[in-house]
């Protein structure tokens, strides 16, 4: 597995991709509205994105932010095989969000691990 991204959420995906555009000269790689809310993805020099999550109307997101704020949502690990991430997962006790893969941002094949399991953090694993 490898770095893939890190997930934002945030009320505001353009302020902020013009922000980290201009921080980390990280240019916007990909957008699209997907599962309700606007998806950016920024380029990071060497490898890797930054996500950018903002809520379209409700949702997951959404909810995060009115329970959390802004800030860092999940870390996404890329795989080669999904089925395979998920079963040395099972076998090592995570709790999963996803038992199966499902359709992800930028047609990618996606599955969640959660935080209970790892430490607090939401792990997404990611089929390019």
């Amino acid at each position: 597995m490898r770095f893939d991204h890190v997930g934002v959420a945030t009320r505001d995906a353009a302020d902020l991709a013009e922000l980290f555009d201009g921080l980390l000269d990280a240019p916007v790689a990909h957008d699209e509205t997907f599962d309700g809310m606007e998806v950016v993805f920024l380029e990071l020099d060497g490898g890797g994105y930054f996500e950018l999550l903002e809520p379209d109307d409700g949702g997951a997101i959404a909810d995060y932010l009115d329970r959390e704020g802004s800030g860092i949502h999940h870390v996404a690990l890329a795989t080669d095989d999904l089925p395979a991430a998920l079963d040395r997962a099972r076998d090592l006790g995570v709790d999963l969000i996803d038992e199966e893969p499902r359709p992800g941002a930028w047609g990618h094949e996606v599955a969640f691990c959660h935080p209970r399991s790892t430490g607090g953090v939401l792990v997404e694993f990611v089929e390019h």
